[in-house]
């Protein structure tokens, strides 16, 4: 059985290491707001490339605190609306409706699976407020076109950075740090992964970075003085500790992701699967392996037959959940078509070169 992924192998990967940041945290007495998580939000804003870095709870709370900020900041306001990516983990769009703003979702390129640049204009209005872009499955989502417009109309840049830990846009810089604010995920199973929830916010303005943390830690500055009405949303001691320890690992086990990708690429040759296009090592960071299949149910089936274990991200697109009937009837079909034919197949920092040319093997025989 090839696994689509092991997380008691990727914990051993660094093992001895994680056992002693646990024995340290445990030992000292001291298990929230304390040195480990000074020493990795600064070791991690220094690996994004950003002034400021915010541990939080998770993923889904990173994005929410960004936009109660700008809420409690008054840059918005409930009711503005936020332009993002209709092909998406559904956390992103709670992050929006969280906080009384509306979501405006656009279409994806059938062949990055990205939100499509060309399609951003036409859907702002005098209430749009921000675009908001998903590096999802760890691809890189900026383009100059997003920039030029954010500049044009104002407007800020929030990154959806849960998936794409260490990737890079063209010119260099890491996502996470091309926006005026990004939430990150620390969910086991991504690319920087702890071992249980955890999640950052990281940017540049010290007005935001100072509000994000009150509104994490119940709305307070200062010990029993509360400015906002926040919430309990901290990264524990112990997180932040193991986290410090992966994060010394993180370009390399991104450099295994890659060659790993570069083999598919190379070999999966089945007509009946398509692949996204491939875009430069540096803007891809292969948190996952998304091919596309008219038959993705079947192949799934074939491929759990012959041991390759596969995931589907995400067999219903947002605005189809139960939870926002009210974008039922939007019509988006790129979106549609890829919650149909996607299928993730095994990446990661433990796979053998050998074990994906097994999986590559079984899809080219799918028929």
């Amino acid at each position: 059985m090839i696994p689509f992924l092991s997380l008691k192998d990727v914990t051993s990967l660094h093992g001895e290491e994680i056992r002693q940041a646990v024995d340290r945290v445990v030992q000292s007495g001291w298990y929230l707001q304390g040195e480990e998580n000074e020493k990795f939000e600064a070791h991690y804003a220094g690996y994004i490339g950003t002034k400021y870095c915010v541990g939080c709870a998770n993923g889904l709370d990173a994005l929410i605190w960004i936009f109660r900020a700008y809420v409690e900041l008054g840059v918005m306001k409930p009711g503005d609306e936020v332009i993002v990516p209709a092909n998406t983990y559904i956390a992103t769009i709670l992050a929006i409706t969280e906080n009384g703003l509306k979501p405006v979702l656009v279409e994806p390129r059938q062949d990055t699976l990205e939100i499509d640049d060309e399609r951003i204009e036409e859907a702002i209005t005098e209430r749009t407020r921000a675009i908001t872009i998903v590096h999802l499955y760890g691809r890189n989502a900026y383009t100059d076109k997003i920039g030029a417009l954010c500049r044009k109309y104002g407007l800020k840049l929030v990154e959806d950075n849960a998936q794409a830990h260490g990737c890079r846009v063209p010119d260099g810089r890491r996502t996470g740090s091309i926006g005026d604010a990004a939430g990150h995920s620390f969910y086991p199973g991504k690319n920087l992964g702890a071992l249980g929830d955890g999640g950052a916010v990281t940017t540049n303005d010290p007005v935001l970075a100072e509000a994000v943390r009150a509104l994490a830690n119940y709305g307070s500055q200062k010990k029993y003085v509360f400015k906002y009405t926040g919430r309990n949303s901290r990264l524990d001691e112990i997180q932040a500790a193991v986290l410090d320890v992966k994060l010394k690992y993180l370009d390399p086990d991104n450099a295994h992701r890659q060659a790993i990708a570069k083999y598919y690429y190379e070999h999966i040759s089945n007509p009946l699967v398509t692949l996204p296009e491939q875009l430069s090592d540096a803007q891809n960071v292969y948190h996952l392996f998304p091919i596309l299949c008219s038959r993705r149910d079947e192949l799934q089936a074939y491929l759990r037959e012959k041991g390759v274990g596969t995931l589907i991200h995400y067999p219903i697109p947002p605005h189809k959940q139960e939870c926002y009937k009210e974008y039922a009837h939007l019509s988006l079909p790129v979106t549609e078509k890829i919650a149909l034919e996607e299928l993730s197949i095994p990446i990661g920092p433990c796979i053998s070169l050998e074990e994906s040319a097994e999986v590559v093997s079984v899809i080219n025989s799918f028929t």
